[in-house]
């Protein structure tokens, strides 16, 4: 089975609507489709056990904050190696190969809360995000060129909408089954430290981690096989589309401007992504006075409209460029941010909770936008991408450190607020392709032949 989309958008007669993919090709997309939910779950996961083991490790926000990036740094690692296994390999081996990893890791929690080990728990979470990184490199680039490039947009938007949802429910785990509701007070801990029983509580804590990553994990590994058994279009869809280009080193990508510029709108939205929801938790505790698990539904609320917005976000890029769309939101986070930090308290709370529905168009927008036109480097471009992802493991420290220097959550959201600036930049400016790979090398191939 062979699919050779076009290069290029071809002509539309009037009426006619482009479809989002090619019917014959259902399955394969759908599957992928599918491991956008998946591996939405561990990113909220982390937003729990951040606040989870500033309790039963007794750490500090900066030192809680190293959840992400252990996550995150992950991601920076692997994501290029990765692309590699892509290219050589194919599409099926390369998500298959990350689903087991994310399998593993999410195995290895039972090990390290035995062990009451945070370094353990940090090597667990840098190999689930390992895997991550072989399914978001390669599902990333399977969705935007398995169709015409006039709606690779849409398309990745589409497949992202089935993003929120992974996220809802991994917040939604993370409190029903990690959040014992126990909050002891400073009499409390005390009588238990007079009893001697305060170190087993707080290893009690840890141990709650276990099951729903057991059953996660799994869920992973089955879905892993399943996804063998399916037949993929071919085994790299950038050079079967594009056969008589060479792909060039990624060296030769960062000539690239729009995709430079890509590369650096991604680190700060997805910093400015995971430090929000990373210390949302924190802010409902420090503002609103709310107990954790009540604290935790405001994070799922929070990502509820992040679903909702990915949705209207696909709907209106029918009438209104992804790039405007995108900066415009932008700005409206910048402004809803401002809020949060000048009023904390229930109307900042809201503000906070607003942004993901605007944000939610971000990743998907950016990495579309910045695989513009990469033509046989599309799959080498896309790793690079989510390289970029390492913004979460930098920006999320940032908003501890200066909510620990300031002696403030709110303050901390200045950094977020600071991101989303970029991201607008990027919308407005940065995006527009001003030269292509192809367009490089012919130039290289006039500039040696004219010697």
């Amino acid at each position: 089975m062979h699919l050779s989309p076009s290069t290029a958008p071809r002509t539309v007669r009037p009426g006619e609507e482009l479809p989002l993919f090619d019917r014959r090709y259902a399955v394969p997309f759908f599957m992928v489709t599918a491991l956008f939910f998946l591996w939405a779950m561990p990113n909220n996961l982390n937003d729990v056990l951040i606040r989870q083991f500033m309790k039963s490790f007794q750490i500090s926000r900066l030192q809680a904050g190293l959840v992400q990036s252990a996550f995150y740094f992950g991601y920076f690692c692997i994501s290029l190696p990765a692309a590699l296994v892509l290219r050589r390999f194919g599409y099926r081996i390369g998500l298959v190969t990350g689903l087991l990893l994310y399998a593993i890791g999410c195995l290895l929690f039972w090990p390290a809360a035995q062990a009451n080990s945070y370094n353990f728990f940090l090597f667990a979470l840098f190999v689930i995000a390992a895997g991550l990184a072989f399914l978001e490199t390669g599902a990333g680039s399977f969705i935007t060129q398995l169709g015409d490039p006039a709606t690779s947009e849409r398309r990745l938007n589409l497949a992202q909408a089935f993003n929120p949802p992974g996220t809802i429910a991994g917040a939604l785990i993370g409190t029903v089954f990690i959040f014992s509701g126990v909050e002891p007070g400073p009499a409390d801990v005390q009588t238990m430290k007079s009893a001697g029983t305060y170190a087993s509580f707080l290893h009690s804590e840890t141990l709650r981690v276990i099951t729903p990553y057991l059953v996660l994990g799994t869920v992973v590994f089955l879905f892993a096989l399943a996804l063998f058994r399916v037949k993929f279009p071919s085994p790299t869809l950038s050079q079967e589309q594009f056969p008589h280009e060479p792909r060039g080193p990624v060296t030769s990508l960062f000539r690239i401007p729009h995709f430079v510029s890509a590369v650096v709108a991604q680190f700060f939205y997805v910093g400015a992504q995971v430090g929000t929801w990373s210390f949302l938790i924190q802010y409902v505790l420090d503002y609103t006075h709310q107990p954790e698990k009540i604290a935790g539904y405001f994070l799922s609320g929070t990502l509820l409209l992040f679903a909702l917005g990915r949705f209207v976000a696909t709907a209106l890029m029918k009438y209104v460029r992804p790039n405007r769309l995108m900066g415009f939101l932008a700005l409206v986070n910048v402004l809803l941010l401002t809020v949060a930090i000048g009023f904390p308290g229930w109307i900042g709370l809201w503000a906070l909770m607003l942004t993901s529905l605007c944000m939610s168009l971000m990743y998907p927008t950016i990495f579309a936008l910045g695989l513009k036109q990469l033509g046989p480097d599309t799959t080498l471009g896309a790793s690079v991408l989510v390289m970029s992802i390492v913004g979460g493991a930098v920006v999320t420290p940032a908003v501890g450190f200066v909510a620990e220097r300031m002696h403030s959550t709110a303050w901390g959201f200045v950094v977020p607020l600071v991101s989303y600036l970029v991201v607008a930049w990027f919308a407005f400016i940065g995006s527009r392709v001003r030269i292509t790979p192809a367009e490089i090398r012919r130039e290289e191939a006039l500039r040696v032949s004219s010697i």
